[in-house]
């Protein structure tokens, strides 16, 4: 039975401006699902700080045409108060290879020239950190990415960013949002012809200028280019945006000797050869494992398909390690820092950034090299944004920003995660390292005997759906922050952290952090979206005699830190 509500969102569905197909689907479902249409109409899409996400599909609460098209209009509402950079705004859009990006895409774009905004449109899909490149290249007030990253195939988004390349943050997230709300209806969306003369499709003369300028931040050119061809890559894109780049970049950088999955090179929103696309996943990468471990390739490279963050293995002893994203980040940070000071080149005011979920080993080797390292809230967004602070006061010089979730970049050509010159680096890495006869692995090993052996796990606890589940993890917080254990796991709690309370110089998130007297670090954060309650663990062994070794006491230690603290629920 239909709530009066949804009736009545369906009825103005029907009878408004919406094509013929999708009001067949909403009569077809009617008829034999009427279910699924009460879930595709029983609210609005949420549009939140960073844009929105969700299944596609017909309804108010789905991602289509026409919830793109009122999202779209608040954007362009918002822009409307602010002066552009040059004669008018402009916004920079691209896609990836979801099902429907390329129409949504191209729907934003006709809504932004309805109000007279002028848009540069990529031909093609390119990866996301291209239009953070893209917004500061072509002087935009805005950009946009229709992507769901790495979520299932049925599922596609709108990624808003502001004109310093960053995605937005305060106060123009909210302010984005406030503006989204208020339309209501489709009959405030204004709409241009698809030729608009204020439509730009993008030059591919664009990707020679993003090329050209991540090339620069080649730490090591002339052994890249002398030896380079001896380092045999293994590539996937994930059926994805990286094909478009990924292996021109390494091409520029000397990495010629490159074998591509190429049952995953076609861009295909399906997704065929794997459940998720997500590289976190082991199953999305065993298909590139298998021809890595066939070919012999030192590492084998994979990419998600809006290329924004990547997963590396490397053939170690004839057999594949899955390096986790934490590893990638101190191997790509201690390298940057190792190579600048043997250079000179290390800059007094360098600095690095991370997120307070990703490992503490960031900070270590940054106090090793005496650089800063700054912790930010979780989201990529809020390294950017350190960027642009720094831009601004000129008070430090960013190096490096990574977040545990396989997102990395170096250079600020982008204002995101760029898993593009992310791959350049990892295979300058790796050929240094094969040039003395060593893996990636030996180098982590190296890292873990100067600093310690630090290991991070996660554990994602579910509740059930809707209201009930997301007031019971409610209680969960509220019962940690007024009942804190003095103690987990036999561990005293030196410190409790309370991203609540405003003594961070950090936005308010719900979010708290334990830190334990072996130097455990716990921390918990809920789902802003669904109920599931996230817990990280990190735990530090100061020395070790064998990694395999070293790597199960931490391993125990940890699996004892998640079950110690879920008890606590």
């Amino acid at each position: 039975m239909l709530t009066p509500d949804v009736e009545e969102r369906i009825q103005e569905w029907l009878r408004g401006p919406i094509d013929q197909a999708s009001k067949d689907e909403i009569q077809r479902l009617m008829r034999e699902d009427p279910q699924s249409l009460s879930d595709a109409f029983y609210t609005t899409l949420s549009f939140g700080t960073g844009g929105m996400r969700g299944i596609m599909g017909v309804g108010t609460n789905r991602m289509n045409l026409y919830t793109i098209q009122m999202a779209t209009q608040g954007l362009a509402n918002y822009l409307s108060q602010h002066l552009p950079k040059r004669d008018r705004h402009h916004v920079f859009i691209s896609y990836d290879s979801r099902h429907n990006s390329k129409e949504f895409a191209l729907i934003a774009a006709r809504v932004l020239a309805g109000n007279d905004i002028g848009v540069y449109l990529t031909k093609d899909l390119r990866p996301t950190p291209f239009v953070s490149f893209g917004v500061r290249q072509k002087e935009c007030s805005a950009g946009i990415m229709i992507t769901a990253s790495h979520n299932p195939k049925e599922y596609n988004g709108y990624k808003v960013y502001w004109s310093d390349g960053g995605q937005v943050v305060s106060p123009h997230d909210t302010g984005i949002v406030a503006e989204v709300k208020d339309i209501t209806s489709l009959n405030q969306v204004k709409i241009a012809p698809e030729n608009s003369m204020l439509i730009e499709i993008i030059d591919p003369e664009l990707d020679l200028e993003y090329l050209d300028t991540i090339q620069k931040l080649q730490i090591d050119p002339k052994e890249d280019h002398q030896v380079g061809d001896r380092l045999k890559i293994t590539y996937t894109p994930l059926h994805g945006t990286g094909g478009t780049l990924v292996p021109k970049a390494l091409n520029r950088f000397g990495f010629t000797n490159i074998n591509i999955v190429d049952h995953q090179l076609v861009p295909d929103g399906n997704f065929p050869t794997v459940k998720s696309p997500n590289p976190e996943n082991k199953d999305a990468l065993q298909m590139g494992i298998d021809q890595m471990q066939n070919t012999l390739s030192d590492i084998f490279i994979a990419t998600d398909p809006d290329a924004d963050r990547m997963a590396v293995v490397a053939l170690h002893k004839d057999k594949p390690y899955i390096l986790n994203g934490n590893q990638i980040a101190i191997i790509c940070l201690e390298y940057i820092c190792q190579m600048y000071k043997e250079k000179g080149t290390l800059p007094k005011n360098g600095a690095a950034v991370t997120t307070i979920v990703s490992t503490d080993l960031l900070s270590e080797i940054a106090k090793g090299y005496k650089i800063a390292c700054f912790e930010v809230l979780t989201g990529f967004k809020y390294i950017g944004e350190k960027i642009h602070q720094w831009e601004q006061d000129h008070s430090h010089t960013f190096l490096f920003g990574a977040e545990e979730s396989y997102g990395y970049l170096m250079g600020t050509h982008s204002r995101d995660k760029d898993a593009v010159i992310a791959s350049c680096l990892i295979a300058e890495i790796a050929l240094l390292m094969n040039v003395e006869g060593k893996t990636l692995v030996n180098f982590l090993e190296d890292i873990y005997k100067k600093y310690g052996l630090y290991l991070e796990r996660q554990r994602v606890l579910s509740f059930p759906p809707g209201q009930e589940g997301m007031e019971k993890m409610e209680k969960i917080m509220e019962s940690l922050r007024t009942n804190s254990p003095k103690e987990i796991a036999g561990q005293t709690v030196t410190l409790l952290e309370d991203y609540e309370l405003p003594t961070h110089n950090l936005p308010k998130s719900n979010v708290l952090l334990f830190r334990l007297a072996d130097k455990s670090k716990i921390v918990v954060r809920p789902s802003g979206t669904e109920p599931k309650l996230k817990i990280y663990a990190a735990v530090h062994e100061p020395t070790f005699t064998t990694l395999d070794e070293g790597m199960k006491t931490c391993e125990d230690k940890i699996q004892k830190l998640l079950d110690a603290v879920e008890a606590l629920f």
